[in-house]
C-alpha cells in the first residue's frame, strides 16, 4: 500500500496554560492553514525556541492546544540548541529535555516535552484492516525519490479513527531521502 510522505519541520503543540503565558491569558491562536490530519492547523503565531547553546526564532505552532507542550525538533536542531535528544511518539515525554519558550506575552520554561518525534504512520481503522497492520506495529517504509531512494525501518503504526494517511518524517530524514512534495511510500510489513 503507497502512503503520502510528509517532512515534518520543527514546531511546537502548546497547552492552554503556556498559550497564556506565551500570548496573553485570553489570547486564542489564529488559523492559517489546514494540516493533513483531520481538525489540525498551522497558526499564524510563532514562539522562539531557546535551548542552552541556541535559539531558533519564528517556530510554528500547531493547534488545537493539548494536555501538556510539546516541542518537535530534529536530531540537527538539538546540537544547534544543545538539548539532548530523545527519539520518541507524540506525547510520551516522561524524562525528556526542557526548553524555553518566548512568545510576545512572556517566556515559560518547560522541564520536558522536547522530543524528535519518532517517524511514523497515521491511518484510520478501515486502511489498518486494508493492509493488514494494528496500532503499534512497527514496519518498513521504501521511499522512491529521485537518486536518493531508501528504506525506513522502525516506523511505527498510529491508528484512529480521526487521523488521515500520512507518513511523517523530520527535515533530517527528508533531507537524507531528497524528499520533495508527492513523494509517497510503500508499506512493507
Amino acid at each position: 500500500m503507497e502512503v503520502p510522505v510528509e517532512v515534518s519541520a520543527r514546531h511546537v503543540h502548546l497547552s492552554e496554560k503556556d498559550i497564556k503565558k506565551l500570548f496573553g491569558s485570553d489570547y486564542k491562536l489564529t488559523h492559517k492553514r489546514n494540516l493533513s490530519q483531520p481538525d489540525q492547523f498551522l497558526c499564524e503565531e510563532r514562539v522562539e525556541l531557546i535551548g542552552p547553546k541556541g535559539i531558533f526564532e519564528s517556530v510554528a505552532i500547531l493547534s488545537p492546544a493539548r494536555s501538556q507542550t510539546q516541542v518537535e525538533i530534529s536530531i540537527t536542531d538539538s546540537r544547534k540548541l544543545g538539548i539532548e535528544p530523545f527519539i520518541r511518539e507524540s506525547g510520551d515525554l516522561n524524562g525528556t529535555a526542557g526548553c524555553v519558550l518566548r512568545g510576545p506575552n512572556g517566556e515559560t520554561k518547560i522541564e520536558n516535552g522536547v522530543i524528535i518525534a519518532k517517524r511514523h504512520i497515521h491511518m484510520c481503522t478501515l486502511d489498518a484492516k486494508k493492509i493488514g497492520t494494528e496500532n503499534g506495529q512497527i514496519c518498513k517504509v521504501k521511499i522512491k525519490t529521485d537518486s536518493r531512494a531508501l528504506i525506513f525501518d522502525d516506523v511505527v503504526v498510529r491508528v484512529n479513527d480521526n487521523f488521515a494517511l500520512a507518513m511523517h518524517i523530520d527535515t533530517d530524514e527528508g533531507n537524507s531521502a531528497n524528499w520533495n512534495i508527492g513523494v509517497k511510500g510503500t508499506i512493507i510489513l
